[in-house]
């Protein structure tokens, strides 16, 4: 399986994790010169608009999936984020990044969710 193909599946793991857990899809690869975001869902429990990051490994021979992502890429993140908040005039709308890590070496694979991720970045 190629890296794009690894990251499809992982994208639609994790959507399908998210809404059997109360999120609703909004948006999916939302890309902008300042960063790119995996999935867009609300969080119907909280109202928030949730950016999230899916990392899919297949082994952690390099590590666990949400060790890849770096405080520069959660910055990254955080400014697209308001991009999408600002072109979809919801700028007043609470909103948070989650990572959704994924280990496919395990049938069905590990889903790890971390919400919240850049509470403690800025």
């Amino acid at each position: 399986m190629d890296k794009i193909a690894k990251g499809k599946k992982g994208e639609a793991w994790a959507e399908d994790y998210l809404t059997k857990n109360g999120y609703i899809f909004l948006a999916r690869n939302y890309r902008k010169r300042q960063g790119e975001i995996d999935l867009v869902m609300k969080d119907s429990k909280t109202g928030e608009t949730v950016f999230v990051e899916v990392k899919a490994r297949k082994n952690r021979d390099f590590g666990y999936p949400e060790e890849a992502v770096t405080a520069t890429k959660l910055r990254k993140l955080a400014k697209a984020a308001m991009l999408y908040l600002y072109e979809k005039k919801m700028e007043e709308t609470p909103w948070r990044i989650d990572v959704v890590a994924i280990e496919v070496s395990s049938d069905p694979p590990k889903i790890t969710h971390l919400k919240n991720v850049t509470q403690n970045l800025f």
